[in-house]
């Protein structure tokens, strides 16, 4: 018998009928007559009650059935006379895929912190919220290729390994195939990389944005998605050191195109989630945190906010709230700040403009008072920043300016400064932390709960 998925199963047309189910047992309860078992294969939150008649069945052979344990179930579907469940399968013939001991499974009991599920990494998705947890992940992907493709975007795989620092900060993990207990040494006592598998010192990226502009230069507007990484030795529940990014650059957009195509990039996502993840969204916002919904759909009602960073910084100065860090023109805005704006004063989400260009990439474009550049950051209730962006420099003797001022070396900007020799065009792009997004649709308040392997300091295992 073919089998039904349990996300199939609750299906009113299928009462009556003989089915065939395969998951794992969430629960076993019951008496000397009749046991229940709730079982779930992951396709939904909703587990499927499989009703035993103990007069029909070996009690021995049941014996191995435990919290944990695998089956293949197959009976009849029948309208359920219970709470709970719509439909349940009286079971006629069980065979137990593995085994479970009760004594040595450690999703035994219910109500485990995530604290603890964290150091169970490897089995942590099976239970109730971390099933939610990755289900509206995948949905969530499979929105944002979606949302691209129906816009004429083209999908550009960009470099994992890198010779180049898109960020300027240093904080990248190095690839090299050297021995690292003997390198190779230079004359004067540097590394010599010229051994190295590629020749030079490389990195995993940390950022496919000046790839990305290469791509939108040719096909006019691309999106990546892949992964990132920081070797930023960051212990907060906001960070990661392997995550994954979402980089829209656009061809002739300037800074306004930009925060349109943020703004609509980001209601779609949150209201496709809210679509097609209903019962995963419910059952979190019963379990963890009680307004979720609210604060989804009151994303989507309003426009956001659109304020230029030093508005920004007098009403923060103005507010008389006492901030951890002092608020100044020139400072780059912390979590705090980000905050208060969006959740005390606002109450909606902010899109920040023209910051001062010496806390910001030397690629983003300058404008006309010398001391701004065209940035975007987008500030959302609970995360702060989700979204990062601006419109690119793209005149080629201020951007080579800005290069030569901070010091970064040319060898490595010489193909990137081609794309403002030869037909350059204004054009705009962001990134978007995938796992941001993950966190604010699910109100989850950890980072690492919403990525199946968290990388942090001191943690690579799974």
């Amino acid at each position: 018998m073919k089998r039904t998925i349990i996300a199939d199963i609750f299906n009113p047309e299928l009462v009556g009928e003989q089915v065939c189910v395969k998951g794992w047992v969430r629960t076993r309860r019951g008496n000397k007559n009749v046991q229940f078992i709730a079982l779930n294969d992951g396709s939904t939150i909703k587990n499927l009650q499989i009703v035993i008649d103990l007069q029909q069945f070996d009690e021995e052979s049941l014996k191995p059935i435990t919290t944990g344990s695998s089956l293949h179930v197959e009976g009849t579907l029948v309208a359920s006379q219970g709470k709970g469940q719509t439909v349940e399968v009286q079971a006629q013939t069980i065979e137990v895929y593995g085994t479970a001991d009760p004594d040595e499974y450690p999703l035994q009991k219910k109500g485990h912190t995530l604290e603890f599920l964290r150091e169970k990494a490897h089995l942590r998705m099976r239970t109730n919220t971390f099933g939610a947890v990755f289900r509206i992940r995948h949905h969530l992907a499979f929105a944002i290729h979606q949302f691209f493709n129906d816009r004429g975007f083209f999908y550009l795989n960009t470099p994992i390994i890198t010779a180049s620092d898109c960020e300027g900060a240093g904080d990248m993990f190095q690839v090299t195939t050297l021995d690292l207990s003997k390198l190779p040494k230079n004359e004067d006592g540097s590394n010599d990389y010229s051994r190295d598998f590629f020749g030079k010192p490389t990195s995993l990226t940390v950022s496919g944005q000046l790839e990305g502009e290469l791509g939108a230069t040719a096909l006019g507007a691309i999106y990546t998605f892949g992964p990132t990484f920081r070797a930023e030795n960051s212990n907060t529940p906001r960070h990661l050191a392997e995550f994954w990014m979402i980089e829209p650059e656009v061809a002739f957009n300037d800074i306004t195109d930009n925060m349109d195509l943020a703004e609509d990039f980001i209601k779609y996502c949150v209201r496709y989630a809210l679509d097609h993840c209903h019962d995963d969204i419910e059952f979190l916002n019963k379990m963890y945190d009680d307004t979720l919904i609210e604060r989804l759909e009151g994303v989507l009602k309003q426009p956001f906010v659109r304020l230029p960073y030093t508005e920004g910084i007098d009403i923060l100065m103005k507010s008389g709230k006492k901030f951890e860090f002092p608020v100044k023109w020139g400072v780059d805005l912390q979590s705090e700040h980000e905050r208060f704006l969006v959740e005390e004063h606002f109450k909606r989400p902010v899109i920040l403009t023209d910051y001062p260009k010496d806390i910001k990439a030397f690629y983003m474009k300058q404008n006309e008072d010398g001391r701004t550049v065209r940035a975007m950051d987008v500030l959302f209730p609970q995360i702060g920043e989700i979204i990062g962006g601006s419109e690119r420099e793209a005149d080629y003797d201020k951007l080579l300016a800005e290069i030569e001022r901070r010091g970064i070396p040319m060898k490595d900007m010489w193909w990137y400064l081609d794309t403002r020799r030869f037909g350059t065009v204004p054009h705009s792009g962001f990134g978007l932390g995938f796992e941001r997004l993950v966190l604010f649709v699910t109100g989850m308040s950890n980072i690492r709960d919403v990525i199946a392997f968290p990388r942090t300091p001191g943690n690579a295992e799974f």
